[in-house]
């Protein structure tokens, strides 16, 4: 337990980060997972309603990484290597459909 009245009110503060960062990085890994599967449908069954999906999907994971990010929830490179991961399951997509 905290001695002094600075102690305490460092332990409140640091507790309400960790909570708002988990709900940042919660939200990251949605984001992500809900992107993973609309590139699982489009694959087994490409349609130009189900690579709308796909896009907007990723959109949103991207900006929810740059916000997590700017917000210092996430280091530079974490984020940078999420998005790169996620562009990587979209590049075999974009082969088979451009040919």
């Amino acid at each position: 337990m905290a001695n002094t009245k600075s102690a305490l009110k460092r332990a409140e503060i640091a507790e309400r980060n960790r909570l708002r960062n988990k709900a940042y990085k919660s939200a990251v890994k949605t984001l992500m997972k809900k992107y993973i599967s609309a590139v699982d449908v489009h694959t087994a069954n490409p349609t130009p309603e189900s690579k709308q999906v796909v896009e907007s999907r990723l959109s949103e994971a991207f900006s929810k990484i740059d916000k997590a990010v700017k917000r210092g929830v996430l280091h530079p490179n974490n984020g940078a290597r999420k998005k790169s991961k996620l562009a990587h399951r979209l590049k075999p997509l974009t082969k088979t459909t451009s040919e």
